[in-house]
């Protein structure tokens, strides 16, 4: 049986409902973050969140998967407008700062969702949103660069983990310590990943 269309303004209020899903997980982390909290935050009674997710966690995958979809297609956009494979490894590093830096809220929400309560490595929805597809386009990208000549010879998946890895660090500091020039720390990125690529 398949789902029939939401309507126009069933979806507005999906819509209001992750982004105020979004700022609560933002500001109180994600087990502060109840149906009841969103309902507030939403101007509208916990029944109405229920008839839209069927639970917190429904909406709060929903509210992940909204981040992811925005990001990817932030940094997508950017990459392929790049003229040849340099520019691209470029634009990647820039992009993927440059969308955190200005959707701190959307940081938090991957954080808070991915991370353990305890702070370690362990994701909470093993392989819905891990780290394969991210350093997999990036090892794609370094590829080219290699096949057009412009790269020195490399193993890709390594040299993709070490870049986004570094990136990794710096959003973490800088969420840590918001006084970091994340722009400056953009440049140093991009610099590194050249040096790390480049005959």
């Amino acid at each position: 049986m398949t789902e029939r269309p939401l309507t126009f303004t069933e979806r507005a209020r999906r819509d209001q409902l992750i982004e105020a899903t979004i700022t609560l997980i933002s500001a109180k982390g994600l087990p502060a973050t109840s149906l009841s909290a969103i309902a507030r935050e939403a101007g509208i009674s916990k029944a109405a969140v229920l008839y839209h997710f069927a639970s917190k966690d429904k909406l709060t995958q929903a509210a992940l998967s909204f981040v992811f979809e925005r990001f990817s297609a932030y940094v997508l956009e950017r990459v392929e407008a790049a003229p040849d494979p340099r520019a691209a490894i470029v634009a990647y590093v820039r992009a993927m700062i440059g969308y955190q830096q200005q959707n701190r809220a959307h940081v938090r929400v991957i954080t808070e969702m991915l991370l353990d309560d305890e702070g370690g490595t362990k994701l909470k929805t093993p392989g819905s949103h891990d780290t394969a597809g991210r350093w997999r386009g990036l090892a794609e990208l370094l590829a080219a660069g290699q096949q057009a000549g412009q790269f020195r010879d490399f193993d890709a998946r390594t040299i993709a983990l070490a870049v986004g890895g570094a990136i990794d660090g710096v959003v973490s500091h800088w969420l840590a310590h918001p006084e970091l020039d994340l722009d400056a720390a953009a440049d140093e990125l991009v610099t590194f990943a050249l040096n790390a690529i480049e005959r």
